[in-house]
């Protein structure tokens, strides 16, 4: 970490079908900070896919497009950019290619020596300014240190989605900007797995996030996804304020390595329903939140 990095004095404040989910996560074989008890289902590991996500190894166009996104709404040049649950570091690499300083967390320690890996391994594809081991509800930054914060498929899995929102608020520069990818509670598929009984079983599960909130979350108590009006419920009272909310559908890059021209329409598609009313069942809600101009 270069020596001007905005880190805080310690104690001053831690998949669509075919696609696997990008958000952060913990390698196979990681020690035991990646395996943990399931709440309310004693006698349950949840492995690192439910616990935390399977992160983004590769780099393909599902993940370029996201970026693209992002930048509709903040460049990323000459930004102080934070990656929250960076998993392997794939976006934070990006981050940095479109010459920004890039910072990435995470809570799982292996995912975060591969993404040193990597860093060394290829600096030609961006380097990371910092890889940091930390949750979202204690960020290791000082006060309006960054000028923007993304979440990619990480807010479902933190302790606690408000605290966490309170750090992206504190951290954040006056204006600075917070990009949300997290699950739709109406696309028709779950994308973290369910436990049946003791047994867990990862995959893409049909209609398991229509189902009432009780049921769902029992057979998904390792992951949350969102409704549309969740989002102002979170930032009440926090000096954040929604600017833009829409929806994304999958990437489907593996359903196009697999059928070419076939899943290359199929992804067409679903783009061209982002501009329509059936957005409301994407994949992901893309939300967009900009910090008061105000100092705290």
């Amino acid at each position: 970490m270069s020596p001007s990095a905005p880190i805080a004095p310690p104690g001053s404040d831690a998949a669509a079908p075919g696609d696997s989910a990008p958000g952060g996560g913990a390698l196979d074989g990681d020690d035991a900070v990646d395996r943990a008890p399931v709440e309310g289902h004693e006698g349950r590991e949840r492995p690192d896919a439910a616990r935390l996500g399977n992160p983004s190894f590769v780099w393909r166009s599902g993940q370029e497009r996201r970026l693209d996104l992002i930048e509709r709404y903040v460049p990323l040049a000459g930004r102080r950019v934070l990656d929250l649950g960076c998993g392997v570091g794939e976006y934070v690499r990006a981050f940095a290619r479109r010459d920004a300083t890039a910072f990435g967390i995470d809570i799982a320690s292996a995912r975060l020596t591969e993404a040193r890996r990597r860093d060394r391994a290829n600096p030609e594809r961006g380097s990371a300014a910092g890889l940091l081991a930390a949750a979202g509800e204690t960020l290791p930054f000082g006060n309006e240190s960054m000028d923007v914060i993304v979440l990619n498929e990480v807010i479902e899995h933190v302790a606690d989605e408000r605290q966490t929102l309170a750090e992206v608020a504190r951290v954040l520069a006056p204006g600075g900007t917070c990009v949300i990818y997290a699950p739709n509670r109406l696309y028709p598929f779950e994308t973290h797995g369910i436990y049946i009984g003791r047994r867990y079983l990862f995959g893409n599960i049909p209609f398991v996030n229509w189902l009432p909130g009780p049921i769902r979350d029992r057979l998904v108590p390792h992951a949350r996804a969102y409704r549309h009006g969740d989002w102002r419920r979170l930032v009440e009272g926090l000096p954040l304020r929604i600017v833009d909310h829409t929806y994304v559908y999958p990437g489907f890059d593996n359903i196009e390595a697999r059928l070419g021209v076939v899943g290359r329409a199929v992804r067409g598609i679903c783009q061209r329903l982002e501009t329509t009313p059936l957005r409301r069942f994407g994949l992901s809600h893309l939300v967009v939140l900009r910090r008061s101009e105000q100092p705290s």
